[in-house]
């Protein structure tokens, strides 16, 4: 059965505060939505001082959708761990693991804008050692046994509702976040389908002394999928939205970075044929299931402030024809 994942991040270039509220409480709607229909996953992102609005706080809003939903996992992808203080972070973390049951998982990541760095006060030039400093913090505090930081005596607690903690990633596209997510015993995510990546990781964690954890796949075929009835139509009306999600992550992008969400299109036409972001009728959409195509479906309901209208029919048909008929009940 093909996996089926919706993500938010809140970019909505231009929206003023109604506009920008209309879109949070829709995704707490949609995630009750998608949370009957089956989804396998709710995923939400991190960046700071982004003029689009791009969520900066994905903690509380992990925790206002686990208020809304039974089943479906949720997870923080990515998670920049470095932009917290690690003590706090394992507090808020333990105390959201609680309120969801455990279903929420972290992908915990470098980032790679200087500016947010400096947004938050935190230095950039050591940010890697920093990074791996705070992971241990993280993993010493969800013992709930006392230890010392930074000259204090500290104590987390409650610990977990996950042993020994909610389920931890390392993402990245280098050898060296490789290496870190085998040094630090985390399962690893990586941004692309580098084989070199998951032989760096498994070499490290059995250098570690243990068997490599989750390697989590960069799918195959699009980045972003959409449903309408009138595929076309959704281009014209609102393919300039999914031009401006494309062009905000081209612009963060550094000349080295690889991934396969990447798409430097300038316009929507390009867009169309370059197919990271697809927008397809839902027997399309089936079709390429079926024929291995799209292994694995990612809507982006709110891409670049979406309006409502395109959507809902987008999660509906997907949630509703879509997923039925790959499942033989329709």
């Amino acid at each position: 059965m093909t996996p089926f994942v919706t993500r938010y991040d809140f970019r909505a270039p231009g929206a003023d505060s109604a506009q920008r509220q209309e879109i949070f409480a829709r995704a707490l709607e949609q995630a009750a939505y998608l949370d009957a229909h089956g989804e396998d996953a709710i995923m939400l992102s991190e960046h700071h001082a982004s003029d689009d609005g791009y969520l900066p706080s994905p903690i509380p809003v992990a925790a206002a959708i686990a208020a809304v939903t039974q089943r479906v996992p949720i997870t923080v992808s990515a998670l920049l761990a470095n932009l917290y203080d690690p003590v706090r972070l394992a507090e808020d973390i333990a105390v959201l693991d609680h309120l969801a049951a455990g279903r929420v998982s972290f992908t915990i990541g470098l980032g790679y804008r200087p500016e947010e760095y400096e947004h938050l006060g935190r230095p950039w030039a050591t940010r890697g050692a920093d990074l791996e400093a705070a992971i241990l913090v993280l993993q010493r505090a969800w013992t709930g046994d006392p230890f010392e930081y930074r000259g204090r005596t500290v104590r987390v607690t409650p610990t977990p509702y996950s042993p020994p903690h909610p389920m931890l990633f390392y993402g990245g596209g280098t050898l060296a976040a490789a290496r870190r997510a085998g040094r630090l015993g985390l399962h690893f995510a990586p941004q692309h389908g580098d084989a070199g990546l998951r032989a760096a990781y498994e070499e490290e964690c059995r250098a570690q002394g243990r068997e490599p954890g989750i390697i989590l796949r960069s799918p195959r075929g699009p980045a972003h999928v959409f449903c309408a009835d009138d595929p076309d139509a959704f281009w014209g009306r609102y393919g300039h939205h999914l031009l401006a999600d494309a062009t905000g992550y081209a612009a963060w992008r550094g000349p080295d970075q690889r991934s396969y969400v990447q798409d430097d299109s300038r316009t929507v036409e390009e867009m169309r044929a370059a197919g990271v972001y697809v927008v397809l009728t839902a027997d399309q959409l089936v079709e390429r299931c079926r024929s291995k195509e799209i292994r694995l479906v990612t809507s982006h309901p709110a891409c670049g402030g979406l309006p409502a209208e395109p959507s809902w029919e987008s999660v509906r048909l997907i949630s509703e024809v879509v997923r039925p008929a790959l499942a033989g009940r329709a």
